[in-house]
C-alpha cells in the first residue's frame, strides 16, 4: 500500500517532487526549482528554471544575477507535470511563501521558514489545511518563547535616548531582519535618520521599491563620527566588532536575533543590548500552528527536531525528521 507522501523524496540537498520533476529549496543547482524565500540557505543561484514569488525572484536577481524565473503570486497555482503548486504567505521575510503541493488527492505543505506574529515588512502567515505539514524547528524547544516585539523596540529606543552622546549599533541579518527592525521603529514613531552599513543598501532599496516604509536611511561611509551620536546605526552581524565599527561614536552594541534569548550567545558576540527578535516561529507558534492545521503527519526539516517530534507523538500525530543539510538560522 502506498505511503502518504511517497511521491516526495527528501535528500540532504533538498526535497525532490518526483511527479513534477522539480526540487523544493535545493542547495545544489537543479533544472527546476521551487523556492520558498530568498535566504541563501533556501535560494541558491544556478538553477535552470525557478518558480517563486515576484519578490523572492527580485531578491535572487539582486543576489545572484538575473534568474530564469517564473513569478507566482500569493494564491496563484501552477501546474508542473501531474502536480499543482500553490504559493501561500509564510510571514518570514518579504516574498516568503509556503508551497502547497497537490497530487492524486494528497495535499502537502512545504512551509519553508515562517512566523505567526505581525511584521510590517511582509504578508502574514496563512494556515493551509493539508495531509502533511513540513515544518521548520529552528526554535523547537519550549525554552524559546519570543517576547513582544514592541517591548524589544521600546527597550532599544529607551537606551538610545538615555545615551545622546553615543550611538546604538544594531547587528541584523541583511535580508529581512535589518528591514524589519527599521520598519518596526518607524511604526512606533522613530522618524530620525538611521545610518546603515553599505552591505545593507541594496536589499533596503529593494524593500523600499516593494512598498515597505523604511524612512530616511543614510550610508555610514563619509559621515563624521559626531553626526551619528544619538542615532541608530545598522550593520550585518559580522561587522559589529570589526574595524568598521571603530568609526562610530562609542557604540552601544546591540543584536536583533531570536538567539539573543541565549545569554551565552550574546556574551560570545560581545553584545551589550540583546534584542530578542526572530523571523522564525517560537515553540508556541510551532505547536499552535500544528494544532490549527491538524495534519495527518508532520515532517520536520531542520532545527531542534526531537522535541517537536516528541510533542507530536504525545498527541498521536505521526512525525519524522528529514535529514536536510545546509539549512541554518542565518544569524536570526
Amino acid at each position: 500500500m502506498p505511503k502518504l507522501g511517497d511521491w516526495l523524496e527528501p535528500h540532504p540537498h533538498g526535497i525532490f517532487v518526483r511527479p513534477a520533476d522539480a526540487w523544493v529549496d535545493p542547495s545544489l543547482p537543479q533544472p527546476r526549482a521551487l523556492v520558498t524565500h530568498g535566504h541563501a540557505d533556501h535560494a541558491r543561484g544556478g538553477h535552470g528554471e525557478v518558480w517563486a514569488t515576484p519578490e523572492t525572484l527580485a531578491i535572487m536577481d539582486t543576489r545572484y544575477g538575473e534568474q530564469a524565473g517564473h513569478p507566482v503570486g500569493y494564491g496563484e497555482s501552477v501546474r508542473l507535470g501531474e502536480v499543482q503548486a500553490t504559493f501561500v504567505p509564510a510571514g518570514h521575510v518579504l516574498g516568503s511563501a509556503q508551497i502547497l503541493l497537490e497530487y492524486r488527492g494528497e495535499r502537502i505543505v512545504v512551509s519553508g521558514d515562517y512566523k505567526r506574529r505581525p511584521d510590517p515588512t511582509c504578508a502574514p502567515f496563512e494556515p493551509v489545511a493539508c495531509d502533511v505539514f513540513i515544518t521548520e524547528a529552528t526554535f523547537g524547544l519550549p525554552v524559546f518563547r519570543h517576547p513582544d516585539t514592541g517591548d524589544e523596540i521600546d527597550k532599544l529606543v529607551t537606551r538610545l535616548h538615555a545615551n545622546p552622546d553615543r550611538c546604538v549599533l544594531i547587528g541584523a541579518y541583511a535580508l529581512g531582519k535589518a528591514q524589519r527592525v527599521i520598519a518596526e521603529l518607524r511604526e512606533r514613531g522613530h522618524e530620525a535618520p538611521i545610518y546603515i552599513h553599505g552591505a545593507l543598501q541594496r536589499l533596503c532599496d529593494l524593500y523600499a521599491d516593494h512598498g515597505v516604509r523604511l524612512g530616511e536611511l543614510i550610508p555610514v561611509a563619509g559621515v563624521p563620527k559626531a553626526a551619528m551620536a544619538g542615532h541608530i546605526v545598522m550593520c550585518p552581524p559580522g561587522a559589529l566588532n570589526d574595524r568598521w565599527s571603530r568609526r562610530l561614536p562609542d557604540p552601544i552594541t546591540a543584536m536583533a536575533s531570536g538567539w539573543m534569548r541565549v545569554r551565552q550567545r550574546a556574551r560570545q558576540k560581545l553584545v551589550e543590548l540583546p534584542l530578542i527578535m526572530s523571523d522564525h516561529a517560537d515553540w508556541d507558534e510551532l505547536t499552535d500552528t500544528i494544532e490549527e492545521i491538524a495534519p495527518r503527519e508532520v515532517w520536520v526539516t531542520h532545527g531542534r527536531e526531537e522535541a517537536l517530534i516528541h510533542w507530536c507523538a504525545m498527541r498521536q500525530i505521526k512525525a519524522r525528521a528529514l535529514a536536510l543539510v545546509g539549512f541554518e538560522d542565518e544569524d536570526d
